[in-house]
């Protein structure tokens, strides 16, 4: 459980270091655009890492059940899980009425996987990856109203965008239902 945490923790850290803007821009100063997302990007992977090895490693010692979700819960996840693919879609398509709507769809898209999960995995390890992930995300959005100096302009939306990001999330969330019992060891079908 600890590895899980410390990799939460590295994870996060790293994605946190945006919320302090001034900080931010003394690290971006100090080590050069380039240098300081390559080390970013190295920081993140090895969160990530070190968040699979963790929970790899708690599941294997049995998870910790501390309640079980009714099964309603895990269809509700499907629909957030949909929801989700489909505003991380939108966070890369051009520009459409929905990442106009979401202000931040990656973060949209962020909290419906981490609160769809929370609600659907009643282990202490799912529910401390999941509420940490919520967190975070809940925390970065609001940062993200005071911490621009400026506003970003958005290219005029067109529908065309939101159908990209419509067709793709689709694609993908039918691809993870797919993948989830390669890559995560559970069917979310069963």
């Amino acid at each position: 459980m600890l590895l899980l945490i410390l990799g939460l923790v590295i994870f996060l850290g790293a994605h946190s270091v945006a919320m302090f803007p001034a900080f931010h821009g003394r690290l971006v100063g100090a080590l050069g655009p380039n240098r300081y997302k390559g080390i970013y990007s190295l920081v993140s992977l090895v969160g990530v890492v070190v968040i699979v090895l963790g929970f790899g490693a708690y599941r294997a010692d049995g998870l910790i059940q501390l309640w079980s979700p009714p099964t309603a819960l895990k269809h509700l996840n499907s629909l957030f899980m949909l929801v989700s693919f489909i505003a991380l879609a939108a966070a890369y398509t051009p520009s459409g009425y929905l990442k106009l709507r979401l202000k931040h769809p990656m973060l949209v898209g962020i909290k419906a996987w981490a609160f769809g999960h929370f609600l659907a995995n009643g282990d202490l390890g799912g529910m401390i990856l999941f509420a940490a992930m919520l967190a975070w995300a809940v925390v970065d959005r609001i940062s993200f109203k005071w911490r621009l100096a400026k506003t970003i302009d958005l290219p005029a939306p067109r529908v065309l965008g939101d159908v990209m990001a419509v067709v793709i999330g689709i694609i993908a969330f039918l691809g993870m239902i797919y993948l989830h019992p390669i890559l995560i060891g559970v069917n979310v079908m069963g």
